[in-house]
């Protein structure tokens, strides 16, 4: 919500690589709990993916961006 309510198309790139960012600091702790938490393990790598997913997308947003510059 925050990309769609950007100022400009300068902004909403800053704010597209910023929930990029967040979504590879979540990948980064997700790993981190996996290995203190075994019992969770099935849905902390399930949020692994879709945080993987985020990443992705959010990349190919920042790159479309780049292109039609």
């Amino acid at each position: 919500m925050e990309a769609n309510g950007a100022s400009s198309k300068k902004d909403f790139k800053n704010k597209i690589f910023i929930c990029k960012k967040e979504a590879q600091e979540t990948k980064h702790w997700l790993r981190m709990l996996k290995s203190f938490s075994l019992e969770q393990l099935e849905i902390i790598e399930k949020l692994w993916k879709e945080a993987q997913e985020l990443t992705l997308i959010f990349q190919k947003i920042t790159s479309s961006l780049k292109i039609n510059d």
